[in-house]
């Protein structure tokens, strides 16, 4: 090979060389680049009205989170379809990290079975954080004349159609959990869906129908104390503390519909995986920690957490459940 040939070869690998190095280098000097996450206030979507167990769990949560991003977490109640509306809502925000919705996992895994909801609910969003699991507390009002759950029953199969069985909402665990009774029970009850836990809980006072399904909160235990509502059963994993002598529904022969809420935190799909972990990490972080540890035990939520993985594939387990309820009578869901 000749002198000029080598050199050129030489002056030829060097150039390589040289922008090799450099494009290693451009995703560094853009990562640098990078402003931090979050820049300005996150606005965190409640899916359901002012007034319920979430809602006031989910102010719980954004001051802390606030002090921890460094910005304001401005709550925002878009209720409406049992938490579709919300849901739907994240689904369009822009996937920045900014934009936030705190909800039950139903309006994934149990809604899109038995509506057309505004988003995919396999690809719209993007787990965070599992945030609590809330016990489902069925109770009788007013209008109720029986002291049990196996009057609710009697009644039903002797007056088909004239109990009244209210929820927070159509494809709620609260729909879900009277599906499932009636179901098991071959008994026809009325359901009568709201738009959530807060206006229901005034009706339910006012004996507007016979039983509730709602989360367990402070102030429906006050009400059943006084004597206002009457407890009739839980869906729990066991009996809680605050109504020990009232059973769980599997104890009543009702295991499948002995369920209770999931509730967390979700982003729009395809907001940046270091934001998810983030934001995945301060949650679990503050659900350790004082005062919202406490405050959830409080309210007799359990505290929730895990990976934004774990909580994935919580979702896929229940999805893949409702599918199977749903599929065996459809007709319980109407």
């Amino acid at each position: 090979m000749s002198t000029r040939m080598l050199l050129q070869r030489r002056r030829f690998v060097r150039r390589m060389g040289t922008l090799l190095a450099a494009s290693c280098a451009l995703p560094r000097l853009l990562h640098a680049a990078a402003p931090p996450w979050p820049q300005r206030p996150v606005r965190l979507i409640v899916v359901y009205p002012p007034g319920g167990v979430s809602d006031g769990m989910a102010r719980a949560l954004a001051e802390p989170l606030a002090q921890a991003l460094g910005v304001p977490v401005l709550v925002e109640n878009r209720a409406g379809a049992g938490g579709s509306v919300g849901m739907g809502v994240l689904a369009r925000a822009v996937p920045d990290g900014c934009t936030l919705a705190f909800s039950a996992i139903s309006p994934l895994t149990l809604q899109p079975l038995l509506a057309r909801v505004a988003y995919d609910p396999l690809r719209a969003f993007a787990p965070v954080a599992s945030v609590m699991r809330t016990p489902v507390l069925v109770v009788g009002t007013p209008a109720f004349a029986g002291r049990g759950f196996g009057d609710l029953v009697a009644m039903a199969r002797s007056r088909p159609g004239a109990l009244r069985w209210a929820s927070s909402g159509v494809a709620t665990i609260g729909h879900m959990v009277l599906a499932q009774v009636r179901m098991q029970s071959r008994t026809d009850i009325t359901h009568i869906p709201y738009q959530g836990g807060g206006p229901q809980l005034n009706d339910a006072l006012s004996g507007q129908f016979e039983v509730l399904s709602t989360n367990v909160a402070a102030q429906q235990l006050q009400y059943i104390e006084s004597g206002r509502l009457r407890a009739l059963a839980v869906g729990a994993p066991a009996r809680i503390e605050a109504l020990p002598s009232v059973p769980t529904l599997a104890e009543l022969g009702f295991e499948k519909a002995n369920r209770d809420s999931l509730f967390g935190i979700f982003a729009p799909a395809r907001t940046p995986t270091a934001v998810v972990q983030r934001l995945n990490a301060e949650i679990n972080r503050l659900l350790r920690a004082e005062p919202l540890h406490t405050r959830l035990r409080d309210a007799h939520n359990i505290p929730a957490g895990g990976s934004s993985e774990d909580f994935a594939r919580e979702i896929a387990i229940d999805r893949r459940r409702n599918r199977e309820l749903v599929a065996g009578d459809r007709s319980q869901f109407d």
